[in-house]
């Protein structure tokens, strides 16, 4: 949720900034620059970004292109608008790419201008279809795809009335839990965090609650404590994006942290930024300005706890983010195998058409 004036601490809520820890050491660079989402635009009030294979796919808040979404090339480049506009909407657009599971076509674009409606785009874009609708009506508040099992591989969606909704590839939704609440960012627990690996991971930024659900609709707040070991929750939490296991492990340079930085740019931060946090998890904070990474580590099944530390700062408002990986890029470019899975297929093709030219 946009926030025009800088979050202040409310005592009530007990909403706390954590203390302490380790100091600031991610940092960001622009990725596509505020002057050509302008360009393209006419406005650059980023909100969303997403990884989309071939290219990145991008939304901004409101204004007369509000429901039009855009695209960068890989290297945040020649901005240009993808598709065409969605029919309805308005406010905070959410975009995701399909990971070619769960009969998702890899690279296809689902997105929602932040109304009950979610629109499927091809790859290339064109115009959007309706896909699908939340149970009750609320708003869309962000889109993911299950990288894994845990769910399937199916689509997950956040809501506004606090409904965290599953939609098979027809568009047919299931309701897995109810938090009771706004809830935005979501994203899956790795193998770190022990008896809640596997769990979705969702942040409401009203409470500054971070809620664990299993697959089942268990639904556990986690318990956040400061440096200090005081109970804390996260201020305006925003994003919940889990450090991949394997950041970083191919040395592509397109791998690392990509944020919508409202209301000007998408910003960049590189994978070997996040070495000593790999299975832990980043939680951003949606301040006006210079809003806090918080890295949430789970202290074991014993404690069961997690330190919250910051580690990092956005120049401006953090909105939406995603980790990029070598899975993702093989994930959304239609799962093709890696070369090396290649070798041995095109060993045995070589001696086969060898045999049969011995053979004439």
């Amino acid at each position: 949720m946009i926030r025009p004036t800088p979050f202040l601490r409310l005592a009530g809520l007990g909403l706390l900034m954590a203390s302490g820890g380790a100091s600031a050491a991610v940092t960001f660079s622009t990725f596509i620059q505020s002057s050509d989402i302008n360009a393209t635009l006419g406005q650059n009030n980023t909100i969303a970004i997403t990884y989309a294979g071939d290219k990145f796919v991008g939304s901004v808040y409101f204004g007369s292109n509000n429901l039009q979404l855009y695209q960068s090339d890989l290297n945040g480049g020649n901005v240009q608008k993808f598709g065409a506009p969605m029919p309805s909407g308005g406010g905070e657009p959410v975009v995701a790419a399909g990971l070619g599971q769960a009969g998702f076509a890899a690279g296809a674009i689902y997105a929602s201008g932040s109304d009950s409606r979610i629109y499927r785009y091809a790859s290339s874009g064109g115009s959007p279809v309706l896909f699908g609708s939340t149970d009750d009506g609320s708003g869309v508040r962000q889109i993911f795809f299950d990288p894994g099992s845990s769910f399937g591989g199916r689509m997950l969606v956040t809501t506004t009335s606090g409904h965290i909704l599953s939609y098979d590839s027809s568009g047919t939704r299931t309701l897995i839990a109810s938090v009771g609440e706004d809830t935005e960012g979501m994203d899956i627990a790795s193998s770190h965090f022990g008896k809640y690996a596997g769990q979705l991971l969702v942040a409401s930024e009203g409470s500054g609650q971070i809620r664990a659900i299993k697959s089942d609709g268990t639904v556990t707040v986690l318990q956040l404590l400061n440096a200090s070991g005081g109970a804390m929750r996260i201020s305006a939490a925003e994003t919940v994006s889990t450090v991949p296991l394997d950041l970083g492990v191919s040395g592509n340079p397109l791998e690392g942290f990509y944020v919508a930085n409202y209301a000007t740019d998408v910003q960049k931060a590189g994978a070997s930024q996040f070495s000593g946090l790999l299975g832990d998890t980043i939680v951003t904070s949606e301040f006006s300005s210079n809003s806090p990474l918080w890295d949430l580590h789970y202290n074991g099944d014993a404690l069961d706890n997690f330190t919250v530390t910051q580690v990092g700062t956005l120049p401006a408002q953090s909105e939406d983010g995603i980790f990029v990986t070598a899975q993702r890029i093989n994930d959304v470019n239609n799962n093709v195998p890696e070369p090396e899975a290649l070798v041995l297929p095109a060993l045995l093709a070589a001696g086969l058409a060898g045999r049969r030219q011995r053979k004439g």
